[in-house]
């Protein structure tokens, strides 16, 4: 039995509408999201990563660096050698957090964060981000 190509598949095989220019505006607009246009310099001075792994913020105590029981997990967005940006599902109350980074060998290794902006998304989540402002001792997890 014999098929025939449909008129929007191109000779070499690639369907055309992957070549259709609506589709290309289309995404460029999603991509907007990522790489923006038309925004001010980049105030960054290090080069920023894509990080999207779960991230373990611990609460700390009055004094702003001893960690408490107290943790929620984040998605991260962005990471770089001064600071992490990152997603989450509620308000935030304090400044100052732990973050806990499992690495590719199992390892946890933690910074002290100071949370410098956040911003609630159309989605009903938070983008928060800060800066790292110094590694620190990784605090106990405890399931819950």
């Amino acid at each position: 039995m014999k098929v025939a190509m449909l008129p929007e598949t191109l000779e070499s095989g690639v369907a055309s509408h992957l070549l259709d220019p609506q589709i290309r505006v289309r995404v460029a607009q999603l991509l907007s999201r990522l790489f923006p246009q038309g925004y001010l310099p980049e105030r960054r001075q290090d080069q920023r990563y894509p990080f999207p792994f779960l991230v373990r913020l611990n609460r700390v105590a009055a004094d702003g660096q001893t960690p408490t029981e107290e943790s929620i997990v984040v998605v991260g967005k962005h990471i770089s050698e001064s600071g992490f940006g990152f997603y989450h599902f509620q308000p935030l109350t304090d400044r100052r957090m732990i973050a806990s980074f499992e690495t590719p060998s199992g390892q946890w290794i933690a910074f002290l964060l100071d949370i410098r902006w956040c911003r609630f998304t159309q989605q009903g989540w938070y983008e928060s981000g800060g800066r790292f402002l110094r590694a620190v001792a990784c605090p106990p997890y405890r399931p819950e």
